[in-house]
């Protein structure tokens, strides 16, 4: 397991977060781990669960919610509400990751889709916001998530 995370999202970065926060990588923790690096998509701690237990079946649905939690604590896994009633879960892809996205999501159907094909103009404006807020509240922004909420296509020419 640990050599196709490795190639995958940076096995190192993600075990090396855990060993330095005085963390083991269990089982229900590769599992976990193994299971938001295979996907794309914004999975509920349910859907994780049923992935889990294709891996791991003697892992309980109580150890992968604790697990989220204690993945999102460390900065290893984000958590997201999308406005379904469900928390959403995404692997983080570590300190240097090229692959930074927002997120539009359909309040009609529920589609979530990761926005990354930033042109210039956005990225100057999101710069220029973080330093003027930074400045305004004297606040050191690491980083940011934006949701955007609205129609989707598909939606649109339904109704």
């Amino acid at each position: 397991m640990q050599r196709r995370m490795r190639g995958r999202q940076g096995y190192g970065w993600l075990q090396g977060r855990l060993r330095h926060r005085g963390y083991r990588m269990t089982l229900a923790r590769q599992a976990a781990l193994q299971v938001l690096s295979r996907t794309r998509d914004h999975l509920s701690a349910e859907e994780i669960y049923q992935r889990v237990q294709r891996i791991s079946p003697s892992v309980g649905i109580a150890t992968v919610y604790r697990t989220l939690e204690m993945l999102t604590e460390l900065g290893l896994v984000f958590k997201f509400d999308f406005g379904d009633g469900r928390a959403r879960y995404e692997l983080s892809r570590g300190p240097e990751a090229k692959d930074h996205h927002h997120h539009l999501v359909c309040t009609h159907c529920g589609r979530v889709i990761d926005y990354t094909d930033f042109i210039d103009e956005e990225v100057e404006l999101l710069n220029k916001t973080e330093r003027h807020l930074a400045k305004k509240y004297r606040f050191d922004i690491r980083k940011h998530i934006l949701q955007f909420y609205g129609v989707c296509n598909e939606c649109r020419k339904q109704g």
